[in-house]
């Protein structure tokens, strides 16, 4: 289990507003203020215990009801730029990544329905299946700084929260617009999807970084140059 870290509203229009601490928090889990869907979109090449940790933490930190891994089908700021697995690929290990925990899900909504990944295109759609459900759009500080640049980004804010989850040390730029912002705090756990991806192909152990059942899928798939002996 992480730690529990102090979570800090942050309103566009103003300074930060410090909430009670989750040991505290009794009343708000209780009552369906902060009820919602987490989106952490991603391409999940493979899925890491960063991922996970990330979902857990805001999940628990705002009382969503679920936080979904939103696994992308082709991403447009990566495609052309590194070859990427198969979007099943990526979809079966963010599957058997999520296996285990609570109200923690893995969904193929981007893959189904095809084509390059923009996240206006995903928050539509989950507003459009159950309108009066809130959402909670999950970036890193470093995607935050660069949602200016995203597919129809002066969309975004009326769809959803923002919620920028700020690892330890790490500091983040308050984006443009007119944002419900949210920042929660997370342990700082330096590894991300390259390193392992070229952990795999010389052949390094990817334990404890990815869960093992991630790592029997890549294995049994054959992807980053790993296959069952």
């Amino acid at each position: 289990m992480f730690p529990e870290y102090p979570v800090t509203s942050v309103t566009s229009g103003g300074g930060p507003t410090r909430w009670p601490s989750r040991s505290d928090r009794t009343l708000v889990a209780m009552s369906s203020e902060r009820q919602g869907l987490g989106i952490l979109g991603g391409t999940f090449d493979p899925p890491h215990i960063g991922h996970l940790a990330a979902a857990v933490e805001v999940r628990s930190a705002l009382d969503l009801d679920e936080v979904l891994l939103v696994v992308a089908n082709e991403p447009w700021q990566k495609v052309g730029r590194r070859p990427l697995s198969a979007a099943g690929d990526r979809l079966a290990m963010t599957q058997r990544a999520v296996l285990g925990f609570n109200r923690i899900g893995a969904s193929d909504l981007e893959i189904r329905r095809g084509g390059t990944t923009y996240t206006i295109d995903t928050l539509e759609q989950l507003r459009a299946d159950a309108p009066d459900r809130p959402l909670f759009l999950v970036v890193g500080a470093d995607a935050a700084a660069e949602l200016h640049t995203w597919h129809r980004h002066e969309e975004l804010p009326a769809l959803a929260t923002l919620v920028i989850v700020e690892r330890n040390g790490e500091r983040y730029q308050v984006p443009t617009g007119e944002w419900r912002l949210e920042r929660v705090a997370m342990p700082r756990l330096d590894i991300s999807s390259s390193e392992l991806r070229d952990r795999a192909r010389l052949q390094g152990d990817l334990a404890p970084y990815v869960p093992f059942g991630v790592i029997d899928e890549i294995r049994n798939r054959g992807l980053y140059g790993l296959a069952e002996s």
